[in-house]
């Protein structure tokens, strides 16, 4: 079994008893590493041990960095292999609750050939996109939210021109044709309509729950989705405890627009963001104890982690929505700083697993594809390159070195990072050949944009700045030559890598293309008749209920 924590950042000023039992209980990994600091992209890495550029799954622009549109065509291509189909194969029950974020359809709205059920879960409960500020009616709109002002301004302007005609016309100073006004009174419609009817609709276009194929809320009452991925969750173990069971718990919480049920609002001391991480810590306890109280909690491995770091731009005022990265320097959308790929790495096993180890070797989500794989008597795939090592050694006192001597860390399609893991001893070089441009300057986040850019607003750095994360894991000191007699040395071993690295990389379609990100209303995913998309059947279902 594993549990997978949304968006999040190391929290140590809130209330969790559950994930500290957890951690307590388990083996704690301190240098865990999302493949990628986008959610997208990483859980395409998560899910099939892989760097997401090989599966196409990361984008050369700077505005999607994650799927954009439940109406788009991009997504986890079918013809890659989860670690769920892995287990599936072998027997596994699989079930996959809360966020996916992987694409749903690819010609037509109802071919769903992206869905989970399609890449080895059994069943499905949650959200096929994930979760936005737009899914509240009240809040501000976070999608694109400077390119909607920008189309807002540009059709304003459009729509003026036919009024400004009217005035020469009406004034008598020249006459201009009633078709030409018409010509431009209707461009300004088509150009409203081209952009308000996905933008504008948000939020029942793209926040909808399903239960497998079908559509339950469109769109989706969000305060009450904690409650009911909670409940299908312990239905899901309940229902499957006599066999070898897979969940993945995807939750939806410590993300912005941080939404909690009214019992945990002003529960901690930290405002929304506590209140929604002792949420999520209640609900961790919960799904622990339905494991101690079907006496599976000595055979079952929990994995407790997240697909990337705070994401330190959202403010509401002064406070800071989207988390806290610690002493780790950056944050969600960065592509090699710490803060946004460093993630917590629990691993649960009673009778596997000694209690208490603390592991400090670089590891990554990549890893729990040949995990699983090895857990579950499976086979790795020998058509492709799987990037991730089988942790059972490290975890298991067997091995003290990590089998990653290289990681390679991208923003988008684009490689910023190189991490390099001697050999021959604990030192771990990291060498930044990208860097994002904090505005504004010095503050560690790109507030005016809302999130880093992968290109472009990009500072490059030749030679690159080189640390020494086993030392200085802040990132705060940079090696040169004259403090670091290594420095070329180093240097040079690291692009070695890079070489062999991108000697392995084959070309194939990519995911994040324009055509593919843009919303297509044929693809639209719609309870009811196109347009009037809208159902609740949850309702339906506990109004009916006896």
């Amino acid at each position: 079994m594993t549990l997978e924590w949304g968006i999040c950042a190391a929290t140590v000023i809130t209330r969790t008893p559950n994930i500290d039992r957890l951690a307590s209980e388990g083996v704690r990994l301190t240098q865990h590493l999302a493949a990628a600091s986008m959610c997208t992209p990483s859980r395409a890495a998560f899910l099939t041990g892989r760097y997401p550029i090989r599966s196409g799954m990361v984008s050369p622009y700077n505005l999607n960095r994650a799927l954009t549109w439940l109406g788009g065509s991009g997504g986890l291509p079918t013809n890659e292999t989860t670690f769920a189909k892995l287990l599936q194969h072998r027997g596994y029950r699989t079930g996959l609750i809360g966020k996916w974020h992987l694409g749903l359809s690819c010609a037509s709205r109802d071919d769903h050939c992206y869905h989970p059920l399609n890449h080895g879960f059994h069943y499905f409960y949650g959200v096929p996109f994930g979760l936005l500020s737009d899914c509240q009616a009240s809040k501000t709109p976070e999608l694109h939210r400077w390119l909607r002002i920008k189309l807002w301004i540009s059709t304003v302007a459009i729509a003026l021109v036919p009024f400004l005609l009217l005035i020469p016309k009406f004034a008598r100073w020249f006459s201009v044709p009633w078709k030409v006004i018409a010509v431009f009174a209707l461009l300004a419609f088509l150009v409203f309509i081209s952009w308000y009817s996905s933008y504008g609709f948000t939020r029942r276009w793209n926040c909808i729950l399903m239960r497998n194929h079908e559509i339950i809320q469109q769109p989706m009452k969000e305060e009450k989705v904690a409650s009911l991925m909670l409940k299908e969750a312990l239905a899901f173990i309940e229902r499957v405890k006599r066999e070898p069971f897979l969940l993945f718990f995807s939750f939806l919480h410590v993300h912005t627009p941080l939404i909690s049920k009214e019992k945990f609002v002003g529960h901690s001391k930290y405002g929304r963001y506590g209140d929604n991480v002792e949420e999520m810590d209640w609900m961790v306890g919960k799904i622990l104890d339905a494991l101690d109280q079907e006496c599976l909690a000595n055979n079952t491995l929990v994995y407790f982690t997240s697909d990337n770091g705070g994401h330190l731009e959202p403010l509401d005022g002064a406070v800071q929505l989207g988390g806290w990265n610690g002493i780790y320097k950056g944050g969600k959308g960065m592509g090699g700083w710490e803060g946004g790929i460093r993630v917590p790495g629990i691993f649960r096993w009673p009778s596997v697993l000694e209690a208490g180890r603390v592991i400090n070797e670089p590891t990554s989500l990549m890893d729990i594809y040949p995990t699983l794989s090895y857990i579950g008597g499976g086979i790795l795939p020998q058509d492709r390159v799987i990037d991730g090592q089988n942790l059972m050694p490290l975890l298991e006192g067997r091995a003290s070195h990590s089998d990653h001597e290289f990681l390679f860390h991208y923003c988008g399609v684009y490689l910023h990072t190189v991490r390099w893991h001697q050999k021959d001893c604990a030192t771990v070089w990291k060498a930044h050949y990208v860097t994002p441009k904090f505005y504004p300057e010095g503050t560690g986040a790109c507030y005016g944009s809302g999130i880093c850019s992968c290109s472009g607003d990009v500072t490059y750095h030749d030679p690159p700045l080189l640390f020494d994360i086993s030392r200085d894991p802040s990132e705060a000191l940079p090696l040169n030559p004259d403090n670091e007699p290594l420095f070329d040395s180093v240097i040079k071993k690291m692009e070695a890598a890079i070489k062999e690295h991108r000697r392995t990389l084959t070309p194939v379609p990519q995911q994040f293309s324009v055509f593919n990100t843009i919303w297509k209303p044929w693809l639209q995913p719609c309870c009811g008749t196109f347009p009037f998309c809208g159902c609740d059947k949850e309702d339906d279902i506990l109004s009916t209920a006896p």
